[in-house]
């Protein structure tokens, strides 16, 4: 059983910049204890001869050929956009302005 105190809770807690109460330490020891106890669970159950996978089933890439083609001019590109400006696309500035 892991056990885990009010103490490494409020730290926990800490170290993730959260506001948490006495009574939320309890509930979150608690709710951290179950979720201890199930990995060290899972733990006891792997088998070493058992590989460790990231899905159920096999999965295979499927790539294809790159194949260079035509790429929009600058014009092109531009045709569709809501601003531009000097050959580039105009964008509303959001950093710097005091509303």
């Amino acid at each position: 059983m892991s056990n885990i105190s009010r103490t490494e809770v409020a730290h926990l807690a800490k170290l993730a910049r959260m506001a948490v109460t006495e009574e939320e330490l309890d509930v979150f020891a608690g709710q951290l204890d179950q979720i201890l106890d199930a990995v060290a669970k899972v733990g006891e159950i792997a088998e070493a001869d058992i590989p460790p996978t990231s899905h159920a089933v096999p999965l295979t890439n499927v790539f294809r050929e790159d194949v260079v083609r035509q790429g929009l001019s600058q014009q092109q590109a531009l045709a569709a956009a809501p601003a531009a400006e000097e050959g580039r696309f105009r964008v509303p500035r959001i950093l710097g302005e005091e509303q």
